[in-house]
């Protein structure tokens, strides 16, 4: 999952004295030698200790902002714990085997509401845990365990959403719901849904340093989409070699589909979207695949194992992919959906709000 590398990354520097925030507390049974990291959202603050006896302190340089955040890295786990500045101290009690989950915290309520965030994911993220490990026994050549396990990550993706979304709708004054929003829900949700969400959270969460970098995010991709108009025209060669133009395809609804042999996610998505292009493929739509790979033997073999009857292209540079890099896509699977006049009218549609939005505008 991407969470971590949102905000934080592990960098280790020495703090001044007459700190004004201070972390203290113990995380028990912590490996002799352990590392444990203390960074800032911002990056201003960059520490980190080797736990003794399980304990630890940090201590701040400046007064954090109440609405700042900062998170404990602990060497070995792959989650952080994360905190609110709101009060000028927290105290953790903690377990090495379930951080970042703790045992108690005590900084104030935004703090608290961290906690109920890393309680509700905990079930969610081991199942992650389980879904890799399963993934990866499963033979090549097994298409009985991959079908298998493609509904089990399917399932998984509903279940996400539904926890997710719930732990929003239940935490609107929350900072955690704006971190779980943007981190969790937001490339599984449209634009359109997840500007929505967001405008759904209490104005002072909104009003935050992380919220208003959010709502500046959102603010520059409405402008860019008004300002874009029609989509922007690309060319790349097809599995047989024969250069494909986007604008060859004017006068239908054609979805642009950013994907990759190599990203699980999408390989997970590509069953809904062959749903989709089966049941709406007489009626004036198609679908342009535009795949992130660099190996032609992995593209072609993941296009017949998928079943991708449509159109696709590929310059095999990976991220470099020049119709990712026109499209600013920074993450798979991603999608664009444009009308007969060449506008695109909706964006990152995935799992049952493909066929929603198709079902829309197909009638």
């Amino acid at each position: 999952m991407r969470t971590v590398s949102i905000l934080f990354s592990i960098l280790t520097a020495a703090t001044a004295a007459n700190a004004q925030f201070t972390v203290s507390g113990s995380i028990a049974p912590a490996q002799e030698g352990q590392k444990l990291y203390f960074v800032s959202e911002d990056g201003n603050t960059r520490d980190s200790s080797v736990l003794k006896d399980g304990r630890f302190s940090f201590k701040t340089a400046y007064k954090p902002a109440p609405d700042d955040m900062f998170a404990l890295i602990l060497e070995g786990k792959q989650y952080p714990m994360l905190l609110v500045s709101e009060n000028n101290e927290v105290e953790i009690q903690g377990d090495a085997g379930s951080f970042p989950v703790a045992k108690t915290v005590k900084g104030g309520q935004q703090t608290e509401w961290m906690q109920a965030y890393h309680k509700t994911m905990e079930p969610v993220l081991n199942k992650v845990k389980e879904l890799n490990s399963e993934a990866s026994v499963i033979s090549g050549d097994d298409e009985a365990a991959k079908a298998a396990f493609r509904a089990k990550a399917t399932d998984f993706e509903t279940e996400l959403m539904n926890t997710g979304m719930n732990f929003v709708k239940t935490h609107p004054k929350a900072q955690a719901s704006l971190f779980l929003l943007y981190g969790e829900l937001k490339d599984r949700l449209t634009e359109d849904e997840f500007s929505r969400q967001f405008g759904s959270l209490d104005v002072k969460v909104r009003n935050s340093k992380f919220g208003r970098s959010i709502a500046a995010e959102i603010s520059s991709a409405n402008a860019e989409k008004a300002d874009a108009g029609t989509a922007k025209d690309f060319e790349q060669k097809d599995p047989k070699g024969k250069t494909v133009k986007l604008s060859s395809f004017r006068g239908k609804y054609v979805l642009i589909d950013f994907w990759a042999s190599w990203c699980g996610p999408c390989r997970q998505e590509n069953p809904n979207v062959v749903a989709a292009y089966h049941k709406f493929k007489n009626k004036n739509f198609t679908i342009l695949g535009v795949s992130l790979d660099k190996s032609k033997s992995a593209w072609l073999e993941a296009i017949e194992q998928d079943r991708l009857e449509w159109t696709q292209v590929s310059d095999l540079q990976g991220w470099a992919n020049a119709a990712a890099q026109l499209y600013r896509v920074q993450g798979i699977p991603q999608n664009f959906l444009v009308d007969p006049n060449g506008k695109i009218i909706a964006s990152n549609l995935r799992g049952r709000a493909l066929e929603k939005k198709l079902a829309e505008i197909l009638k």
